[in-house]
């Protein structure tokens, strides 16, 4: 048996000891990475974060959510038990829903770690907010899905969308459900789950599609080539997402779903008024379409209000840009930040945003006042620019960990920054056709220079001093600007660091040589020791 070192307890810190267990161990003596289960990226035990956070975290982050996962399938059900038993028969009739919906609190680990304080707070509300969203859609389908037994009279009350259709373009239609087809089996998906997607992008490929184009278009496509969508709609409205390279893809899902459809692509040129204004007659006709196909009127005072509630969430972004731009006091953390502003503002208004603005608020207004510095160990204030990895939103979260790399905005977060006019049918017409042609990728990414060159005035207005610019290998539009941008870096003297990834799919590069990347150029370009070495390098391959 081997003998206990006295020696060792002697020189133990009581008070360094108690000081550690109430409040945790501070920033830089962490060594979160020893956390890890080898080879798996997962965790051997819980983040000891002191008594209030610890207990904060099990009791109104862990215990609070799932419960909330539960009572949420009830709440949109309208109370009724079939409900649960519909959610039941999705989760084992879809391969995505069963793999993503029992990983889903390991993505808050994710996402969350590390943090303490006010921050923790917050950005598990901006969680809590997108989870409770994506459980409104998924009990949705799950209720309408006809091949689960659903409801029928639902089911022809309802229109699917492609995911970059922004969702209020069906506001005035009361008693409508609107439902995005990828946004939760693809784009949720691959963020709580890795490995999720990859398979659907391999269907894609087997069929004879290409491997080189982008692959998120590849996975959408999947997923009806796998017969793993709900049928939950008599019709659908579709757009060319972001780019035509999905236009194939398109094809392919129109022939898998063989329902009415009604396209309404987003212009490529859209900075010109004449296009402006046909792109506002292919939303006049999405509605009409609507009212044909659900026999439903279209109420312009309802969705009047409706783009009043959400302008008020627009101000409400507003204002939390301010507070990151100026102060210190942004409790948000970079992943927080970009997926609730992505995910509200391309789905469309929901109470549970208004819920969640209220709580982050609070918390938000506590930090101004008293000045609390939410990234203390803030070394650069970093924009993230262009179309960032899904497999691993949390890169942010690990670059502040160990590098004190703290991200302020996102690219995509920057989209749809307008109050929608609801003085006039005309107005309100134009202005939804402007929010419609900002989609997620589309105005900044594919919408011209000078849109993708408003990375400099946006980097000075959060007064950033380095870029995270994000390279997806298979995006044919952004890979013909890499040497425009690398110019502009020189000529500004800017430190950008280039992340390649390949969206959904991981087998491309992998999140351990995304970390290598940002690594390698911390040692070597900005001359710089990380706040956590056992962070430096892992191996997360077969975690989720």
């Amino acid at each position: 048996m081997k003998r206990f070192d006295l020696k060792k307890l002697k020189d133990l810190d009581a008070k360094k000891l108690a000081k550690d267990f109430w409040y945790g161990k501070p920033h830089g003596e962490r060594r979160l990475g020893d956390l890890y289960i080898p080879k798996t990226g997962l965790y051997k035990h819980r983040e000891w974060r002191g008594v209030k956070d610890t207990m904060y975290y099990f009791n109104n982050i862990w215990l609070y959510n799932y419960g909330h996962m539960v009572t949420d399938i009830l709440k949109y059900s309208g109370g009724n038990p079939k409900g649960l038993v519909q959610f039941v028969k999705g989760t084992m009739r879809y391969r995505w829903m069963g793999q993503t919906y029992l990983t889903v609190m390991h993505w808050f680990d994710r996402c969350l770690e590390g943090m303490r304080d006010e921050t923790l707070r917050a950005t598990a509300w901006h969680f809590r907010g997108i989870v409770s969203a994506c459980l409104y859609q998924i009990v949705e389908m799950f209720n309408r899905d006809i091949t689960l037994g659903g409801d029928p009279e639902k089911w022809r009350k309802t229109i699917a969308h492609d995911e970059t259709v922004w969702g209020g373009v069906f506001y005035g239609f009361p008693d409508v459900a609107h439902i995005p087809l990828q946004m939760i089996p693809y784009f949720v998906t691959c963020h709580c789950n890795n490995h999720t997607v990859l398979n659907y992008i391999d269907a894609a490929q087997a069929l004879g599609l290409p491997g080189d184009p982008c692959p998120m278009c590849q996975a959408e496509a999947g997923i009806f080539l796998q017969d793993d969508v709900p049928d939950f709609f008599p019709a659908l409205v579709t757009t060319n997402e972001a780019c035509d390279g999905s236009v194939a893809t398109s094809v392919i899902q129109d022939w898998m779903i063989n329902k009415p459809l009604f396209a309404m692509p987003q212009p490529m040129q859209f900075d010109d008024d004449s296009v402006l204004e046909n792109c506002a007659k292919e939303i006049e006709g999405a509605i009409k379409f609507t009212e044909e196909m659900t026999g439903v009127k279209f109420d312009w005072e309802l969705l009047k209000k409706k783009l009043q509630d959400q302008n008020e969430l627009q101000r409400n972004e507003w204002e939390k840009w301010d507070v990151a731009a100026n102060t210190n006091s942004y409790p948000i953390n970079g992943v927080g930040q970009a997926l609730y502003r992505i995910f509200y503002s391309q789905y469309g208004d929901m109470d549970c945003w208004h819920e969640t603005d209220a709580k982050v608020k609070k918390i938000m207004d506590k930090c101004v006042e008293q000045k609390i510095n939410t990234f203390p160990m803030t070394r650069h204030r970093v924009i993230a620019w262009s179309c960032a990895p899904l497999y691993y939103s949390a890169w942010c979260t690990w670059a502040y960990n160990c590098w004190g790399l703290n991200t302020i905005i996102n690219m995509d977060s920057l989209m749809f920054d307008m109050e929608i006019r609801t003085d006039s049918y005309e107005n309100c017409l134009l202005d939804m056709a402007k929010y419609h042609e900002w989609a997620p990728m589309r105005r900044m990414a594919v919408g011209g220079l000078q849109h993708i060159f408003e990375l400099w005035e946006n980097m000075e207005k959060f007064n950033c001093d380095m870029v995270m610019m994000y390279d997806q290998i298979k995006c044919k539009g952004m890979q013909g600007v890499v040497g425009l941008f690398e110019d502009e870096f020189r000529a500004r003297n800017i430190h950008a660091i280039w992340m390649p990834h390949a969206l959904p799919d991981k087998r491309d590069v992998s999140r351990a040589e995304i970390r290598k990347i940002i690594n390698d150029y911390m040692f070597t370009v900005m001359g710089e020791e990380p706040l956590d070495p056992s962070l430096l390098e892992f191996d997360d391959s077969n975690s989720w």
